[in-house]
């Protein structure tokens, strides 16, 4: 009978734990999952979620701008989108912020294949830019890039959607496309493809902010603890993938399989995403931002960057950054882990 009592006390106690992980689905803003999404996957592997009591679930997405609609909508509690169509959605009344910055650095920008007779912004008149799709923000600097080099968007330069990867690098060889307006991962991905890339000086921008984690203000007063959990966890796994990128790798393989390239030895799948990696990992770099604590806002360079959209007409009203972007989790963010000690133990790390 005590063996018995124990065994169903056990049952239920696993039940009770079960039913409190809540699993929370976060906005990917690209349709397909990369090696970006590895702090994702280390802190799943790792247990820095489970130990929150949360399950994430990354959702693909075509870009930021449906990523700020699921968020609006309702429709996602979270997603990770550049700033330019939260501020265009503002306007609208709806009520929500970025409230991590992970990527400190300008993560977009005008690249070019590296034999490109394209030299600056100017030389993009009548030529054809390809993005990874429509609602991604690349549209968006591809437009405010133009307009600055005094070029009209609309008639003077071709944006057309240019896909991922070995998909856009075929693009380019074929001459259909003649110049890129994506992002850091996805440029590592196509040299990994065998098209040699040279990016366009982006002289002030490249101190702009890029993706942060964003929600609705009242999910953020109603479900803090959860938005604390997931970016923790990210924090966490920024930091183990800067410590021991190919780890993070092989994780990320293991946690999302379907990340691992076919056609390749693992040995060079893990070399090339490692690659695209390390191209995500400069703009985590808390220096880039100017910025001491993950997930900090530098609300300077929020501002500077409107600035800039507003000038170029790409957003419709000069917001202030504190409007939409916030650092009030931040402390709280940092204060549950160690840095040091997250970094120590992916240096130990053995797959």
């Amino acid at each position: 009978m005590r063996f018995g009592f124990l065994l169903a006390a056990l049952i239920l106690a696993g039940t009770s734990l079960a039913r409190a992980e809540t699993t929370i689905r976060v906005g990917w803003c690209a349709s397909t999952i990369s090696a970006a999404a590895a702090p994702y996957a280390v802190a799943q592997k790792m247990g820095w979620y489970a130990e929150r009591g949360v399950k994430v679930i990354v959702t693909p997405l075509p870009g930021s701008t449906d990523c700020v609609k699921e968020v609006a909508t309702g429709d996602l509690p979270f997603s990770v989108p550049s700033i330019e169509p939260v501020l265009i959605i503002h306007p609208q009344g709806v009520k929500a912020k970025v409230f991590y910055t992970a990527y400190q650095s300008f993560g977009y920008g005008i690249a070019v294949p590296a034999d490109s007779p394209i030299k600056d912004f100017a030389d993009l008149k009548g030529k054809t830019i390809g993005v990874t799709s429509m609602a991604s923000a690349g549209v968006i600097v591809a437009r405010s890039q133009l307009s600055e080099a005094g070029i009209d968007p609309t008639t003077q330069a071709r944006i057309v959607v240019a896909g991922e990867g070995a998909q856009t690098a075929a693009l380019l060889r074929s001459k259909q496309v003649d110049a890129l307006s994506q992002f850091d991962t996805q440029y590592a991905m196509v040299e990994n493809a065998g098209q040699k890339l040279r990016m366009l000086p982006l002289g002030k921008m490249a101190a702009y902010p890029g993706n942060g984690f964003f929600a609705l203000e009242s999910t953020l007063k109603d479900r803090r603890q959860d938005a604390i959990a997931v970016a923790r966890g990210f924090a966490m796994g920024e930091i183990f993938a800067m410590a021991n990128p190919e780890a993070a790798i092989r994780i990320l393989y293991e946690v999302y399989p379907q990340t691992k390239p076919t056609g390749k030895d693992e040995e060079t799948a893990v070399r090339d995403d490692t690659k695209v990696l390390r191209a995500r990992m400069a703009h985590w770099d808390l220096a880039s931002g100017g910025v001491t604590k993950w997930g900090e806002s530098n609300m300077a360079n929020f501002n500077n960057y409107i600035d800039f959209l507003v000038k170029w007409k790409i957003v419709p009203q000069k917001v202030p950054a504190d409007e939409v972007v916030t650092n009030d989790l931040v402390d709280d963010i940092n204060a549950s882990f160690d840095a040091k000690k997250v970094e120590a133990a992916a240096k130990a790390y053995k797959p």
